[in-house]
């Protein structure tokens, strides 16, 4: 009865990331192009969309925390999604000002707490040794939600106008509510969910470190979050950049081939997420970083050889590798390191933070090389800030991943709890 229903919230899981990730995919990147059809200049916009990616990052780390410490996981998503509806809704009303605003905080606010959230749920059903390969599967099924939504709202925009997605991303949180709900709250081990559980003499037991250990004491996780953050510094700005080149020769062309870069990219993903996660389970987190890692220098160095729409595309298969690997190895790394912590989700949104500072700082220091010297200019640096994020995960990062001695190769793995103190 108990391996049946904890089967049941696993599949359950797996329909929450589909269906979240089409709230999410409805929401972000079509706001730009909204916001501009009802007469907002691309400075308007741009602020707008800067106080929604402030409130996430400002609150990435203390949502992780948050989540650590509820033990209603699935309200937390519950939650979220009734603050996605609302903010989407507000949108589907009025362009105006009080209403864009209020939404992005909304939305803002929502989104730092349901990575964390379904990462901690699926620890608490599954379990340490099994983390690695459920995760990979998550981001299979949330990739997937992101490009059936792709394609459902290009087909909603078309027939109804760019209002209707937002009404499309509110209906989109009835099924992801429902789909939480069928998660059995008793499938999740709150101990485990938070990364809390280490084994001593043969027994799991509760433990807890302080936050600022957890986060300062690490020398290890420290490195891998300017890794992280190096790694979206170098790989945020790319596909942006590379649109806005395109667009000036072709506008017409430019958003269906920005479209077929990110659906390349989801596609990768969704195909090899769950491979990664078994991989990464077998043989460790490293190796597979550095493949991660070392595939943007090289994306970086062949979009200044061709403008070639197919050869381009063609390319992207390599952003779709190096994010189908960082979404997975990166959560796995924090897993490792933060067994026995109970701060599982606190680093989860550190990781975040990383991400999303990295991020933000790449399109505004892309855009400053493209002004001053040229789009050649702006991809070659932001390819030898790739190459020194590989550096640095190769010389500052150990493997993560530890097994006991008489650990066989096809056995899930388990990390020790004297890892973290490493």
């Amino acid at each position: 009865m108990i391996a049946r229903e904890k089967k049941k919230s696993i599949h359950a899981l797996e329909a929450s990331n589909f269906f979240l990730a089409d709230v999410q995919t409805g929401l972000g990147p079509f706001l730009a192009a909204y916001l501009a059809g009802a007469g907002w200049g691309a400075g308007r916009v741009g602020i707008a969309l800067t106080v929604g990616g402030i409130i996430t990052v400002v609150l990435q780390t203390p949502a992780g925390a948050i989540v650590d410490q509820m033990r209603s996981k699935r309200l937390i998503l519950i939650l979220g999604c009734a603050v996605l509806a609302a903010g989407a809704v507000l949108l589907s009303f009025t362009s105006a000002p009080w209403a864009v605003y209020t939404s992005q905080v909304l939305i803002g606010g929502a989104g730092p707490f349901l990575a964390p959230t379904l990462a901690a749920i699926t620890m608490g059903i599954v379990g340490v040794g099994l983390f690695d390969r459920q995760f990979g599967k998550n981001q299979s099924f949330n990739s997937a939600g992101n490009v059936a939504t792709a394609v459902l709202i290009a087909g909603v925009s078309y027939l109804s106008g760019n209002r209707a997605i937002f009404i499309t991303a509110a209906v989109l949180t009835i099924p992801t509510v429902l789909a939480v709900l069928a998660i059995q709250s008793s499938a999740i081990d709150y101990e485990l969910a938070r990364g809390g559980a280490k084994e001593v003499d043969g027994q799991e037991l509760p433990a807890k470190v302080s936050a600022i250990k957890t986060l300062l004491g690490d020398r290890v996780l420290l490195m891998f979050l300017l890794c992280a953050f190096f790694f979206h510094f170098a790989n945020a700005a790319m596909l942006p950049q590379l649109g806005e080149m395109l667009s000036h020769g072709a506008r017409k062309s430019a958003a269906p081939f920005m479209s077929a870069c990110i659906v390349v990219t989801q596609v990768v993903i969704m195909c090899c997420a769950p491979a990664i996660g078994r991989y990464a389970n077998l043989h460790g987190r490293k190796p597979l970083l550095l493949v991660g890692f070392g595939v943007l220098p090289i994306r970086a160095v062949l979009y200044t050889l061709t403008h070639n729409p197919g050869m381009l595309i063609a390319i992207q298969l390599l952003d779709g590798v190096a994010n189908a690997i960082f979404v997975v190895v990166a959560i796995l790394v924090v897993a490792d390191r933060t067994r026995g912590t109970g701060r599982f989700n606190l680093v989860q949104g550190s990781l975040a933070t990383s991400v999303g500072l990295g991020a933000a700082l790449s399109t505004s220091f892309g855009g400053k090389l493209i002004q001053q010297y040229s789009y050649r200019a702006s991809f070659l640096s932001l390819g030898a800030i790739a190459a020194l994020a590989f550096t640095l995960l190769w010389f500052a990062i150990p493997e993560t991943l530890v097994r006991s001695n008489n650990q066989d190769q096809n056995t899930p793995a388990t990390p020790s709890p004297q890892q973290v103190n490493a």
